[in-house]
């Protein structure tokens, strides 16, 4: 990693629900992991759960990720973004369908308002299929001193669906 910048810790969120989400996702994580700069330490199991913003479409396959990253969040956004396009991710229709989909959560405690990014990711409050694999990963999180579970008081849980773990290679 570089040695210029100190690491910073970062959550992400993944998700899809064209072809395969869930090997989509690990493609996406080792993709990340592969890049200068940036380890993943952790993943959440996988969650079904039903489409958000745009409700006529697939199921999703949902995870979240902590990262290490010595990259500033704007190079970050990029490898991410470099990522979903090169995984075949077309932004035709918002909240439409997707192969893969990469949200920077949080950035250390940084708080950025630009044109291309908003940190915290301005909508995890709102988003049930972010806040239930954080939980698994970051049970301790809080946004604007609210707890995962305060956060998901008002929010419908009813469609999300722990999936079985991947199989082990034996």
């Amino acid at each position: 990693m570089n040695k210029d910048r100190s690491e910073i810790e970062v959550f992400i969120s993944l998700g899809g629900n064209i072809g395969d989400p869930s090997v989509t996702i690990e493609d996406a994580l080792f993709n990340l992991s592969s890049q200068p700069g940036i380890s993943v330490t952790t993943r959440s199991p996988y969650y079904k759960t039903p489409p958000w913003g745009k409700t006529d479409q697939a199921e999703f396959i949902n995870a979240c990720a902590r990262l290490v990253t010595t990259l500033s969040p704007q190079d970050l956004l990029a490898a991410c973004l470099d990522i979903e396009t090169r995984m075949g991710r077309k932004r035709e229709e918002r909240w439409g369908p997707r192969t893969i989909d990469i949200d920077i959560l949080t950035y250390g405690d940084l708080v950025v308002q630009e044109d291309n990014l908003s940190l915290p990711h301005p909508e995890i409050e709102n988003r049930a299929f972010v806040l239930i694999p954080l939980r698994d990963i970051a049970a301790d999180f809080q946004l604007n001193g609210k707890s995962i579970a305060a956060m998901l008081q008002n929010l419908d849980i009813s469609g999300i669906k722990l999936m079985d773990p991947p199989a082990t290679p034996g």
